[in-house]
């Protein structure tokens, strides 16, 4: 059974919704290793000085940037820590945009996200908000040390967590030679153009994504197949990632908690602002003087102390 590769909650306003992040994709890609043709035995690959050529430990090894050719900054773990995102477990809605606003080629790799029990009425509410809106919530996740920009969007039943490039991660199509203008400039003539539409036509269809096939991939599968049967099989086996628990739902009131968002989203702006609030000086003034009186309370006698005191009382009534 697929395991999941996050676990947290999915939230939007004040309304919390425990889920589970599991793969929405299949590797279906042939992978090869390169082995000693002399015994078949694998060949590894070794960190080498490209300098001395020897073999270099792990503990010897620094993370650096080259900044020029040959030219490095040397960086400590700290320096790599310090920008690193803060981790917690949600993935918090920014905003709500329109299904078609986002481009295709910001889409980059899907996931399923699947409720906890006992969360269902959370994660429908929000399925069937998003699909009667037209809209798609464009949010934010940390999986292990990277932060990534995504979008949650209803598909049938589920809902579907596809990751996102950052505008910066894209190029700018104006770089490349593009024709621009009308298709007159062209010369792209009126039948021309009805042709090419009723060729269209001629070979429109639904979208039957079963009909599409990694030919190649078969073909080679069968290869191997064949091969397999004839010099033997060697089994490895398989790793499998931990399972983090769910988080139990927090959703109790959908009616208040969404009043409340509302409400919320009236008052202030609609982005966060990055900074974080300061503490306002002289909060934590009660706790030091709970913890000065604390420390004024007379420490208990000890057992030998107040022997002594007893035994001095029966002498004088004596």
């Amino acid at each position: 059974m697929a395991r999941p590769v996050w676990s947290g909650t999915l939230s939007f306003g004040l309304l919390n919704i425990p889920v589970s992040l599991m793969s929405g994709e299949r590797r279906t890609d042939i992978s090869f290793r390169m082995l000693d043709s002399r015994d078949n035995s694998p060949i590894r690959y070794e960190r080498v000085n490209a300098e001395s050529g020897e073999e270099v430990a792990w503990k010897d090894i620094v993370k650096a940037f080259e900044y020029d050719k040959g030219s490095y900054v040397v960086l400590d773990p700290d320096d790599i820590k310090s920008a690193a995102p803060e981790s917690h477990g949600a993935i918090e809605v920014e905003a709500f945009v329109d299904v078609t606003a986002i481009g295709p080629q910001y889409f980059e790799k899907p996931y399923v996200l699947v409720p906890a029990k006992k969360a269902e009425k959370g994660y429908v509410l929000l399925r069937e908000a998003l699909a009667s809106t037209g809209r798609i919530g464009v949010a934010r996740v940390v999986i292990r040390t990277r932060e990534s920009l995504c979008a949650v969007m209803p598909q049938g039943d589920a809902l579907l967590l596809l990751m996102m490039r950052y505008p910066q991660e894209l190029v700018d199509i104006g770089e490349y030679n593009i024709p621009e203008g009308a298709r007159g400039d062209y010369r792209i003539s009126d039948k021309e153009l009805a042709f090419s539409e009723q060729l269209i036509e001629t070979m429109s269809g639904d979208w039957q994504p079963d009909q599409y096939t990694d030919e190649f991939r078969e073909r080679l599968q069968a290869v191997i197949t064949k091969r397999m049967k004839a010099t033997g099989v060697v089994k490895r086996e398989a790793e499998e990632p931990s399972v983090a628990e769910d988080a139990s739902t927090n959703v109790v009131d959908f009616m208040a908690l969404l009043q409340q968002s509302i409400d919320k989203n009236k008052r202030t702006p609609a982005r966060k602002s990055a900074g974080k609030a300061e503490d306002k000086p002289g909060k934590d003034k009660p706790a030091k003087k709970a913890s000065k009186k604390a420390a004024k309370k007379t420490p208990a006698k000890s057992p030998k102390k107040a022997a002594k005191k007893t035994a001095g009382k029966k002498r004088k009534a004596a």
